[in-house]
């Protein structure tokens, strides 16, 4: 499935310092936020000039005095926002956990409050050590056949574990109203493919890096060390294999990249070695498949070869690896220890967050909806939701009025993009249909078992998907996730209510803010996706069609280098630049977003009123632009910066806020920029797309 996301919110972990600090950690009661604002004044820096760097201008002053904290990778808008919406949920949790034996014994609420207390209880998972998944490594060892490797293989997936590639049902490109089975690539233990295949010094040492991780990982878990590292090397040989058979994340931007829909006959044509029926009955398929698609048909003919090339002792070294792996966060201390170590060389995060922010982020990530219905109840009033709907309302009429007026657009394919955009859904604040957790199994005991069962549910509710319809109330993000995203094939943008609340949005704040943050950088953003470079290719209905005129599509792509030259120019961290290409779906929804946003302000001032003086100094075209800089509020560790060059789609925050700005008339007329500032970027290299 792709999806487009307004940020790339950063899950931050760290090492354990010992027992007797997790304890502390987990009873400390946190401290209260100050409430946030839309707009904070005290956030900007004056002695910046707003024509040289706008988000210095918008943000200095708090990134001045901003200190990561020690367990995090990155501060600013989404970590504010996360931490108090976590306050809420750490309630819903507390209250659950201690009332959950009073509760009746197959509810809902007595299974989260079960789930969240094992994953609190730290004394269990500190006497159980490995023994929670030794039955597992047994599975593993007892391997004899090929055909029993793959059994292997489905098992630990559907326990949401890494083993040797992805499959999933998932929207069908070409019939948009039901699903099909998926294949696509997998089975890496590092962030990408590029960390393997790229040949510099850094690469090679994160190379290294990893082959220690692995071998810490296998000797905790009891095997001499010698065989550690021997084992090790082979795990990186293997899965170097996998990810040079692998398609790059700028190739993998294009859609079209990505359709091979094929009978199963010839999916098992191409893989000779892998016996689909005996997977498929193993994962639980109740019927078989008749066609897939199969994103990557070059990495499964190389995995194929790889099934009967590479030994069966190596592949068993490699499962069990991942298997441990999967659940060293929830084991015993020297195994969340490593896997901090590990995690921390990407993101930068010093410290271990406390545990239940851990566990919170764990149970919601896994079976949020069971707590989503509370946290609503305590966090988002139905008020907020008709206001924020009515921004997004005129965000989208906005983007109508755009559409319409385009100059460089034929009458066929813009008659073409109103319909897509009329058909467009949305979903604010939370879902109409809560998920069912009847057939959720969690007991009292190893949280890492709890993990396990929830993955399990999961894939048994989605696994018997294909060729049934798509469930169009589905959400992909749970209710207290700051985040949003927009789905091209179901033609959809959702915004959970973890986002629609200050920062992002205040029902009581003026126009000028909410229309900046919550209108530009959120709402207009994830509807421009739907016409950005990969959005662009889904029709209305979300089927994977060319509904462009062929004149339209070069005036699109000439336009989008011009994205893609601007972006390539910028410093992410370092020496190394942002990477145009792959960022280039963000950018152009970023500059759609703010665009569009700044039209649906005009549009309703003058509906409502302009304001009869400045809003603390400002005029709301100059408050609309601050509130837009502030959203992107961020101070990111240079290690996650530098992962992220890799891995992200997003541009640094930084960017996200100068890069777009820089090229609209609009925003140099409010703060009086002239032609060779820097805010105000030359005629000639301005993409005029949306």
């Amino acid at each position: 499935m792709i999806i487009r996301t307004r940020l790339l919110i950063g899950v931050a972990v760290a090492a354990l310092c010992d027992r007797q600090a997790a304890r502390a950690q987990a009873s400390r009661a946190p401290k209260p936020f100050a409430p946030l604002k839309v707009i904070d004044t005290s956030f900007m820096d004056r002695s910046v000039k707003a024509c040289v760097d706008f988000f210095s201008f918008a943000n200095g002053s708090w990134v001045k005095r901003d200190t990561i904290p020690a367990d995090y990778s990155s501060s600013g808008v989404a970590r504010d926002m996360s931490d108090r919406n976590e306050l809420v949920v750490r309630s819903v949790l507390d209250d659950v956990m201690k009332r959950r034996a009073s509760l009746p014994a197959q509810s809902t609420p007595r299974k989260l409050g079960t789930y969240y207390a094992s994953c609190m209880d730290s004394a269990s998972a500190e006497r159980e050590g490995l023994s929670p998944i030794k039955p597992q490594l047994a599975a593993i060892d007892s391997v004899n056949s090929r055909t029993a490797l793959l059994r292997q293989m489905a098992r630990m997936q559907m326990n949401g574990a890494v083993a040797g590639f992805a499959y999933g049902p998932d929207v069908d490109p070409h019939d948009a109203g039901h699903y099909l089975g998926g294949f696509d690539a997998g089975g890496l233990g590092l962030p990408d493919r590029d960390y393997y295949t790229l040949a510099d010094p850094s690469s090679d040492s994160l190379r290294t890096f990893y082959v220690d991780h692995i071998v810490r990982i296998l000797t905790l878990a009891g095997e001499d060390a010698t065989r550690a590292r021997s084992e090790a090397r082979k795990i990186l040989a293997l899965e170097t294999e996998l990810a040079t058979a692998s398609m790059t994340r700028v190739a993998r931007r294009d859609p079209a990249a990505l359709d091979h829909p094929m009978t199963l006959e010839k999916f098992g044509q191409s893989t000779p070695n892998l016996d689909w029926p005996v997977y498929f009955r193993e994962v639980g398929l109740a019927s078989p498949l008749k066609k897939v698609n199969v994103t990557e048909p070059n990495f499964y003919k190389r995995l194929d070869a790889l099934l009967t090339s590479v030994s069966l002792d190596d592949w068993k070294a490699y499962l069990r690896y991942h298997a441990i792996d999967a659940s060293a966060a929830w084991l015993s201390t020297p195994f969340v220890n490593e896997d901090f170590r590990f995690s921390s060389k990407f993101n930068g995060a010093k410290a271990l967050l406390p545990r239940w922010k851990r566990c919170l982020r764990e149970t919601d990530g896994t079976i949020g909806e069971a707590l989503g219905e509370a946290y609503i109840t305590k966090n988002f009033s139905p008020r907020a939701r008709t206001r924020a709907k009515a921004v997004i309302d005129d965000i989208r009429a906005a983007f109508g009025d755009r559409l319409q007026k385009l100059d460089w657009m034929s009458a066929t394919t813009k008659k073409r993009a109103l319909d897509k955009l009329s058909k467009m859904g949305e979903k604010v604040g939370y879902p109409n249909r809560w998920r069912d957790y009847a057939s959720l199994t969690v007991a009292e005991g190893p949280f890492a078992l709890n993990v396990q069962r929830a993955a399990a549910f999961e894939w048994r509710r989605t696994v018997n998907r294909p060729g049934l319809a798509v469930d169009t109330t589905e959400w992909t993000m749970t209710v207290p996730t700051v985040n949003a995203y927009y789905n091209p094939q179901k033609n959809e943008m959702v915004f959970p209510a973890g986002a629609l609340v200050p920062q992002t949005f205040d029902a009581s704040a003026d126009d000028a803010a909410n229309y900046g943050s919550l209108g530009g950088s959120w709402a207009g953003h994830e509807l421009t996706h739907g016409f950005d470079d990969e959005g662009r290719h889904f029709d209305a209905a979300g089927n994977l069609k060319d509904w462009w005129a062929p004149s339209d599509s070069l005036k699109f792509t000439r336009e989008a280098q011009k994205v893609v030259a601007q972006y390539d120019k910028y410093i992410q961290v370092d020496t190394f630049h942002v990477n145009g290409k792959l960022t280039l779906g963000e950018n152009i929804a970023d500059f759609g977003g703010v665009l569009t946003a700044y039209d649906a302000l005009q549009r309703a001032l003058q509906r409502n009123g302009r304001p009869k003086a400045p809003i603390e100094g400002f005029t709301p075209e100059q408050r609309f632009f601050i509130s837009f800089a502030q959203s992107w509020r961020a101070h990111v560790r240079p290690e996650a910066l530098r992962t992220r060059v890799t891995v992200d789609p997003h541009a640094p925050d930084h960017w996200r806020s100068n890069g777009p700005l820089s090229n609209m008339p609009a925003f140099a007329a409010a703060f009086g920029c002239k032609p060779g500032d820097p805010m105000v970027r030359p005629t000639a290299l301005v993409p005029h797309i949306w």
